[in-house]
């Protein structure tokens, strides 16, 4: 049976007309006429009668009319499932972030992907947010979650998931070096202060452009990669270190450390999604672009 024939013979039982079912249709009032013709003759009954005032149905075109619906939106159904099943996207992403960042964004993140997109896989990598952009710059990873620089490279587009202000942490305990006021601070304070600093990455600029405006050399105890490391190396005592918020909230070790009131604040730090702008003509890479929502 031709589906074109049954759209004829359910639009006419519908509306009892034949102006009115031949316009629904796109075709002439003589088309739908032998379209129906058509249909009686291979079922060997008519579904209509008509005159030159009315159309009624009979009781075998009102049987054959719930037949016709039904195995048309049954076929209209199978086509969206197939078309679905072709269009399915399936294919691995990698994804590089901080371990912070990991408990932070990933599974509200991951989860949308899934849902949406269960046929791509996703794979995880995790270090120094430090070495987020250059990995996806040099294709080691498709996308990361990485602070904004001041000036984005032009290759990458950006999508924001959180701000979160750059703190001064300390050890709960009382050390001689730790700054009197640090909501005043002074280059005489801070002389004598052991910091704990990122070997790189934004945190650690933000925290050289700080000391610079403040006058201040400091004295640095140890450089590390990773932030987790820095509330680690504070809580020991080992000096006073510079940190995300957002990585202070989801340390084990926060109770161990103490945040310090330092005036002026640092800048806060925008943590975003990063892929290469050519990467998303990719339609798997640029479908998972696209589920995550800028905040």
């Amino acid at each position: 049976m031709d589906f074109r024939l049954l759209k004829h013979v359910v639009t006419l039982a519908e509306t009892l007309h034949f102006g009115r079912a031949s316009e629904l249709c796109h075709i002439s009032p003589s088309t739908l006429s032998r379209s129906i013709q058509q249909v009686e003759t291979e079922l060997g009954t008519r579904l209509f009668e008509r005159d030159n005032r009315h159309v009624t149905l009979t009781p075998q075109g009102l049987a054959f009319q719930h037949y016709a619906k039904e195995t048309l939106e049954q076929w209209e159904m199978q086509k969206r499932t197939l078309a679905a099943a072709v269009a399915q996207l399936s294919g691995e992403i990698s994804i590089y972030c901080s371990v912070t960042a990991s408990y932070s964004f990933l599974y509200e993140l991951l989860s949308d992907v899934r849902t949406r997109h269960p046929g791509i896989e996703l794979k995880l990598h995790t270090g120094d947010p430090a070495d987020a952009m250059s990995r996806v710059l040099e294709g080691a990873d498709d996308m990361a979650i990485t602070p904004r620089p001041r000036i984005p490279p032009n290759a990458l587009a950006f999508k924001s998931l959180t701000r979160s202000p750059l703190l001064f942490i300390a050890p709960t305990e009382a050390h001689d070096w730790l700054p009197s006021q640090p909501e005043s601070s002074t280059a005489e304070q801070w002389r004598h202060v052991p910091m704990i600093l990122s070997e790189a990455g934004l945190s650690r600029e933000y925290a050289n452009t700080w000391f610079k405006a403040m006058g201040i050399t400091p004295r640095i105890y140890a450089q590390v990669a990773g932030h987790e490391a820095i509330v680690s190396m504070v809580g020991l005592g080992f000096g006073v270190g510079v940190v995300p918020k957002i990585v202070l909230d989801n340390s084990p070790l926060a109770e161990r450390v103490q945040v310090l009131n330092v005036k002026p604040e640092l800048p806060h730090y925008d943590v975003g999604l990063c892929v290469l702008n050519r990467r998303l003509k990719n339609p798997m890479i640029d479908a998972f672009w696209a589920t995550v929502t800028p905040r």
